[in-house]
């Protein structure tokens, strides 16, 4: 598959203007409902099935059905990321009008730092072939780590990351609007929402040590692997808004997420002894999520949505209006509908 100069750029450059056209909707800090989530969802996951019809077209149907089933892995695997990003909001009680600027800062730096790992993977493949099946043994260890840990919680406010964060980095104790940064007394000083953010971060490069060999076992063409995870990525912020009052219902998604990297572990580690066509491994993939999703709402049926974040205290304060009037002498208290 020859990939011309000019389609990398495209790509970039249409991923860009995605990028420019959701930072200009949403350039207001405001609570995003459902609603509109779901309209962003959408309009995300069309894009990618768009992307992916363009491949089908121009590169014929082994292409395209490598890049759906990386599109589908990856959409899936982050299902576990942004719940993730619920249990880290609901720790710190990040606002919710504020989350949608941490969700696209993380989401733009999960950009670079998967490019960056895919390169990596792709020389280290191409170099030495032999790393296939390191990374199907991971995937398949890591696959069963997850299921024995199903039931096990992630506790951000002790996680390493921030306890090393706190000590290292001067920071306030209160959350000063939108701002990661603010200046006081002379002094720059990070707001608990770039620790946030800095959390969030580490925890998609995490997850991208495993979503990373996991689209390889599925097409080992960089372009295929890198717009996959784009289009896929792109879409998590919506995915947040509409899914995260949802998580107590997906109880099995995690057993399923489980056995998906245990097959394509297995695929990786048989490509030289039984080839898997890429048509039966994206059914395969289809049917795990399928089972595992359906098996949960099954399960949980008749519970409604469910306020993560609803009466919690976090470890951080919002700022008071002389504090903000000290950092942004333009700031005004915001005018109600009863002021006069």
């Amino acid at each position: 598959m020859e990939i011309p100069v000019w389609a990398w750029l495209t790509v970039l450059g249409v991923i860009a203007c995605m990028l420019a056209i959701d930072l200009i909707a949403h350039r207001t800090a405001h609570v995003i409902g459902v609603r509109e989530a779901a309209g962003w969802s959408i309009f995300w996951v069309a894009s990618g099935i768009t992307f992916g019809g363009i491949i089908w077209w121009l590169f014929g149907a082994e292409f395209g059905q490598q890049y759906f089933a990386g599109f589908v892995i990856e959409k899936s695997l982050a299902v576990d990321n942004v719940f993730v990003w619920a249990i880290i909001f609901a720790a710190f009680a990040v606002p919710p009008q504020f989350q949608h600027r941490v969700l696209f800062l993380g989401v733009l730096g999960a950009l670079v730092f998967r490019g960056i790992f895919i390169a990596a993977g792709a020389a280290l493949i191409d170099n030495f072939g032999w790393v296939l099946y390191l990374f199907g043994a991971f995937l398949v260890f890591t696959g069963i780590q997850m299921l024995r840990q199903r039931n096990e919680h992630f506790k951000p406010e002790k996680s390493r990351t921030l306890t090393w964060f706190r000590g290292h980095v001067p920071m306030t104790d209160a959350f000063y609007g939108q701002r990661l940064v603010v200046r006081k007394a002379g002094v720059l000083l990070a707001t608990p929402l770039l620790a946030v953010l800095v959390l969030v971060e580490v925890t998609d490069i995490v997850f991208a040590v495993d979503s990373i060999p996991a689209i390889f076992a599925v097409t080992s063409e960089p372009f295929l692997v890198f717009t996959a995870n784009a289009f896929a990525i792109l879409g998590l912020r919506a995915m947040y808004f509409l899914l995260a009052d949802l998580m107590h219902r997906f109880i099995y998604l995690k057993v399923g997420l489980a056995v998906l990297l245990v097959w394509v572990g297995v695929k990786m580690l048989l490509l030289d002894v039984f080839y898997i066509p890429t048509t039966v491994s994206l059914l395969i993939i289809a049917l795990i999520l399928a089972t595992s999703i359906i098996a949960s709402l099954r399960a949980t049926r008749g519970q409604a949505r469910r306020a993560i974040a609803e009466g919690a205290v976090g470890p951080f304060r919002m700022a008071t209006d002389d504090e903000l009037a000290e950092v942004d002498p333009t700031w005004r208290r915001p005018m109600t509908r009863n002021a006069k």
